[in-house]
């Protein structure tokens, strides 16, 4: 413990040991005979497990990992990288005081809205935009001003549940408004919207799939036809659509999602989405739509309390700002980057890595290259398969959840998945500076596992 004296506190010290022992006995109980002889030659000593529980202890407990699971907006991991753009913009506004409800114009108490909503409204076309912490709030307070005690109508094949346990039905409630669903799983018309409407009637609500995809006999009513029958009949549409897209990704062969600007320009009323999916920001709920309804909303005290910090919003205008060329954003913001990167960039990175684990890792250590499928993620394009390189490894006698949970303690931390008794490692999300902390990662711990033997293995 003489090693850890010097940089850690002797309190600390003596959790970790404590922590230490405790975890070691659990396991001692849990373990069967063949495990207790593993446990027994374990190069991990009480001294070296005392040590990481000290690291653990006293370190963030939210901290970098590298993704290499190949899905983009993985939610577990955080979902979208910021742009550079993004992150310095951040660390401006964080390290300084800001004009963040300051009109440096009139010297006067001004709106944090105002900073995103000029971008928000110039690059889809709406009359007003605010921004709440995330597209669930954005719902929430939108439902709860519009339609508090009246009826929102919405399609049965549209009543979602997305990660987190969020379904529509239950937001819905807690916002004060009554659902009236219409409509079948598979099939809704215009009809049964028509029929639908009454004097209760305060919202029309289309929700896009973003997370599923209901094929074969189906019928859906377009938002155009909805925002029609909306107008002829003086209630507002609002459409949810969850990730939300700013560019046509099907010009870069990446699938189709309906864009922001497109909803805006079906004459919809309002329009929610997330700030940190497919537009490749910050965690944030976005409501964009008729001057009117924006008005409304703002001035419910639930806004307030949903509303974000200075660093969200500094984050989600420099993300914005990348916007006014869509090449640009599909360059340099790193959502998009990802998903429109060519086979052959992947590939590159794959075959890097493999070279490099081909010199590091012990002989018992297979290494294999190969193509495999890499998916969105973050409820975006579900029905998506994208081509990409993998590199696999697998240890001869250790069980590849071993392997797994080995990289997923190392430093920093490698998620991967786990195919066929393999460990996987999709370059698709594995960012190009990450590819030789990646290698270093997965050597150390083919060497540290008991398996493992001097010498260099692998093939492809």
């Amino acid at each position: 413990m003489t090693a850890l004296g010097g940089s850690v506190p002797r309190q600390a010290i003596l959790s970790s040991v404590r922590m230490g022992l405790a975890r070691l006995r659990q396991e001692i109980l849990q373990a069967d005979p063949a495990e207790l002889s593993r446990l027994s030659q374990d190069r991990m000593t009480l001294t070296r497990r005392a040590g990481q529980e000290a690291i653990r202890l006293l370190g963030p407990s939210i901290r970098r990992v590298i993704n290499a699971t190949g899905v983009i907006i993985h939610t577990n991991l955080g979902r979208s990288l910021l742009a550079r753009e993004a992150i310095d913009a951040v660390q401006e506004v964080a390290s300084s005081y800001s004009n963040l409800e300051f009109d440096l114009e009139t010297g006067r108490r001004g709106s944090r809205q105002v900073h995103a909503e000029g971008l928000l409204r110039r690059l889809t076309g709406a009359e007003a935009a605010i921004v709440v912490n995330n597209n669930a709030a954005a719902v929430l307070v939108s439902l709860n001003t519009l339609a508090k005690g009246r009826e929102v109508v919405v399609s049965r094949g549209e009543l979602v549940e997305i990660g987190g346990s969020f379904r529509m039905p239950e937001v819905m409630a807690q916002s004060g408004a009554h659902l009236r669903e219409v409509g079948t799983t598979n099939k809704t018309h215009i009809r049964d919207y028509e029929a639908a409407i009454g004097p209760d009637t305060g919202l029309l609500l289309k929700v896009h799939q973003s997370n599923y995809r209901i094929v074969g006999f189906t019928e859906e009513v377009s938002l155009e036809a909805l925002v029609r029958l909306g107008a002829s009949r003086g209630v507002p549409v609002m459409v949810d659509l969850g990730s939300g897209c700013l560019v046509d990704l099907s010009a870069w062969g990446a699938g189709r999602e309906p864009t922001v600007q497109e909803a805006i320009g079906s004459g919809a009323d309002l329009v929610t989405f997330s700030g940190d999916k497919l537009l490749g920001g910050p965690q944030a709920g976005i409501v964009l739509g008729k001057g009117e309804l924006v008005r409304r909303i703002r001035g419910n005290p639930l806004h307030r309390a949903l509303r974000v910090d200075k660093m969200t919003l500094a984050a989600l205008e420099a993300t914005l700002r990348l916007y006014w060329d869509p090449s640009d954003a599909v360059r340099r913001v790193p959502t998009l980057r990802m998903l429109v990167m060519s086979q052959e960039e992947v590939r590159r990175r794959a075959e890097l890595l493999y070279r490099k684990l081909r010199r590091q890792v012990p002989s018992a250590v297979r290494v294999t290259m190969r193509q495999e499928r890499s998916q969105v993620g973050g409820g975006s394009l579900p029905l998506l398969e994208l081509p990409t390189w993998a590199v696999g490894v697998r240890i001869e006698g250790v069980p590849a959840v071993r392997l797994e949970e080995a990289l997923r303690r190392g430093a920093p931390p490698v998620i991967g998945r786990i195919i066929k008794e393999e460990v996987i490692l999709d370059l698709r999300t594995v960012q190009k500076e990450e590819v030789s902390t990646l290698a270093g990662v997965v050597a150390t711990a083919c060497r540290e596992l008991p398996s493992g033997e001097s010498g260099q293995g692998g093939a492809i």
